[in-house]
């Protein structure tokens, strides 16, 4: 981990209006949390289609660089493999936040390489990234109910039973980030994964 280089964090989802509240745009709402978490003010960036914010994670922490890909969730990598080069950003410091079918509603996995689990925003970046090597924050949605396509399913917005805890999960989940930042995978591995 360089000290000097800042982090990118990656909240996979889609653009407009139409997609904001569903199950597959939780990594943005957690990245709007940190923005104003930190006080970034996310606009477009000139070298990418993405909504980019920069600030630092307390007084002389480390700096972040937040990322809401524009471009739909399965092209989500060409955006982030150009700034991740824009900023010299190391695989290493990445991490990508999204919605994960095969974990339970609001659990959380953190991990750093491995599959894609058929996330098409993940093979899209590991694909531009030319890499597996990111970090990332699995954010459990869980399976569809009954035969629902799981297609719909992560299109679809959030029940009215889940959006009573959605505020609480995105908040533990910008925790989660700030965790993998400040204090490395494995410390949050350990302080999440049994919650």
């Amino acid at each position: 981990m360089d000290e000097a280089q800042p982090w990118l964090v990656v909240g996979l989802g889609n653009p407009g209006r139409e997609y904001a509240g569903n199950r597959h745009n939780v990594g943005f709402m957690v990245v709007d949390l940190l923005a104003g978490r930190i006080g970034a003010k996310l606009g477009r960036h000139r070298r990418a289609v993405a909504d980019v914010g920069e600030g630092r994670l307390g007084f002389g922490g480390p700096k972040l660089v937040l990322v809401k890909p524009l471009t739909y969730m399965n092209l989500s990598g060409a955006p982030v493999a150009a700034l991740a080069q824009f900023y010299k950003v190391p695989p290493g410091q990445v991490v990508a936040v999204h919605d994960e079918l095969d974990i339970g509603y609001g659990q959380f996995r953190i991990k750093c390489g491995g599959g894609e689990g058929g996330h098409n925003g993940l093979r899209s970046m590991s694909k531009s990234l030319g890499t597996k090597d990111y970090v990332r924050v699995r954010f459990g949605i869980g399976r569809p109910p009954g035969r629902q396509d799981p297609a719909d399913y992560v299109l679809s917005d959030f029940s009215q039973a889940e959006r009573k805890e959605l505020e609480f999960l995105v908040d533990r989940a910008a925790d989660v980030v700030e965790s993998v930042i400040t204090r490395g995978v494995e410390p949050t591995q350990n302080a999440y994964h049994g919650a």
